[in-house]
């Protein structure tokens, strides 16, 4: 199996001096050979040497997934010991260098590379992986489109099954179904239904608390899509918008708006996270803006380029990522409007495409 994916890691991998790279279950070792495994006691590892074949060592059970790479599976009464010395001996990877996912490996593979590839050294290679998949491909993008529409259209279709007296759990629970029964073939993350005071906690579990007729809600919610994810925060009001969080609708809208605008290419992330903070900041609200701008958005719902001071990288065509300013105010409530952008040739273009004004229910 050689990947035009493929050729592109082992080059960058023997561009910064590694023998081998060791892939875990995850978007990384499915973005080059299209396998999903899950991470569990039976571990499963995907060895690239930069000079020859790949090999997978792998339970015998999910052997039959995999139809272009050397395999070495093991079955629960051999164990897996036997499958690794094989592969690593098969490899000659003793005193490699070997390129690891840091973010993602677990002591117990890293201990079993130690152990069969003698003299090794594992060097922690995330840039690597960023570097391959911060700018998206147009078929990437196309299955974000399809993310971010199944997501929009679930919660639209949610919308109307919810009251005043409903629980956050409840609705949490119906806006879960509404999007496994209308085209997600799985969730971004658990969703954010945080109601009246619970909205002061940018990432709040939902509770037992029923929704009260004036309580603004965070709303936070996205879908997986063909591999790739969408991300997107919008507020729900039950009856008509009105007092201080009213006012820090306008406030954070302003500030999406502005660092939306900031985005286009040579553009630094940081840049964009300065233009919606200070549109925040010159309104005297700076301190209750309490985290990053947004974050990078594909395989994974955080990934590269993350959006907020101190990152000096230069944005290009192709980067996705979220930008999402917030206000929260602790036994108040909460203010976060999220969209889904991409950089283009000349600018920015927004994959959200649901209004970004509060959505009003009846208050009864």
């Amino acid at each position: 199996m050689r990947s035009s994916r493929m050729d592109r890691m082992l080059a960058l991998a023997q561009a910064r001096g590694l023998d081998v790279l060791a892939l875990m279950p995850g978007p990384n070792l499915f973005y080059v050979t299209g396998l999903s495994f899950f991470l569990s006691e039976r571990p499963v590892l995907g060895l690239f040497p930069v000079d020859q074949s790949p090999a997978l060592v792998l339970p015998a059970l999910e052997a039959d997934k995999v139809s272009d790479i050397r395999t070495f599976p093991y079955t629960d009464e051999e164990g897996y010991a036997f499958a690794f010395h094989e592969a690593c001996a098969a490899l000659e990877i003793a005193d490699a260098r070997i390129g690891v996912e840091a973010f993602r490996m677990r002591l117990l593979e890293s201990r079993i590379l130690q152990r069969y590839a003698a003299g090794s050294e594992l060097v922690p290679s995330d840039d690597l992986f960023s570097e391959m998949r911060m700018r998206k491909s147009p078929e990437e993008l196309a299955a974000m489109r399809r993310a971010i529409s199944v997501a929009e259209h679930a919660f639209q279709i949610w919308l109307d099954t919810l009251h005043v007296g409903m629980t956050e759990k409840e609705a949490a629970a119906r806006l879960v179904a509404a999007l496994l029964t209308n085209g997600a073939d799985a969730l971004s993350f658990d969703p954010i239904v945080a109601a009246g005071p619970n909205g002061g906690l940018p990432h709040a579990v939902p509770g037992d608390r029923p929704f009260q007729a004036g309580d603004w809600m965070v709303v936070d919610w996205g879908a997986f899509v063909d591999g790739y994810a969408s991300d997107i925060t919008r507020m729900v009001v039950f009856g008509e918008p009105a007092g201080q969080l009213r006012e820090m609708h306008a406030l954070v809208l302003r500030a999406n708006e502005a660092g939306r605008a900031a985005v286009h290419p040579g553009a630094s992330a940081e840049s964009v996270d300065a233009a919606t903070r200070a549109v925040i900041a010159d309104a005297g609200y700076g301190q209750y803006f309490n985290h990053r701008t947004g974050h990078g958005l594909g395989l994974e719902i955080h990934e590269p380029p993350f959006i907020l001071a101190g990152n000096a990288l230069s944005l290009s065509p192709g980067m996705t990522f979220t930008v999402e300013p917030g206000v929260y105010f602790e036994g108040v409530g909460g203010i976060r409007i999220e969209d889904d952008v991409v950089v283009t040739d000349d600018g920015i273009e927004t994959l959200t495409t649901l209004p970004r004004a509060p959505f009003v229910l009846s208050g009864r």
